[in-house]
């Protein structure tokens, strides 16, 4: 799985940021490490030095397998809650990806058969 993290001119790119991302998103999609490729997260202060309730903006890109690309943008009042409310966002959008390709609607219904005993 490969990840990659940008942020604009306005937030300073560090080890310590790209190591938290990499842990978060490691944690968060460990299950699906298998059908995900491909992570990009964007992060940007949308008023720079200004200040401003929820100016940090989070945007993550997630593409499975054989799938098309997953967007996901999440704004917050600083890096933790935006990347925090993305992670949420892509995790519910991501899980209803999956559960569409594995459950498609044309697909008939398979009940689960009730075991009776006839005596």
């Amino acid at each position: 799985m490969n990840i990659e993290i940008r942020t604009d001119k306005n937030i300073q790119n560090s080890e310590r940021l790209i190591d938290y991302v990499r842990a978060e998103l490691n944690t968060e999609f460990q299950r699906h490490s298998e059908r995900i490729t491909h992570f990009s997260v964007h992060l940007s202060d949308e008023n720079a030095h200004k200040g401003g309730a929820d100016d940090i903006q989070c945007m993550i890109e997630a593409r499975p397998a054989g799938l098309k690309p997953v967007v996901v943008n999440h704004r917050g009042h600083n890096i933790d809650t935006a990347i925090h409310g993305a992670i949420d966002r892509l995790k519910r959008s991501l899980e209803h990806v999956f559960e569409k390709k594995e459950n498609p609607r044309g697909a008939p219904i398979q009940l689960k058969e009730d075991e009776v005993d006839v005596e």
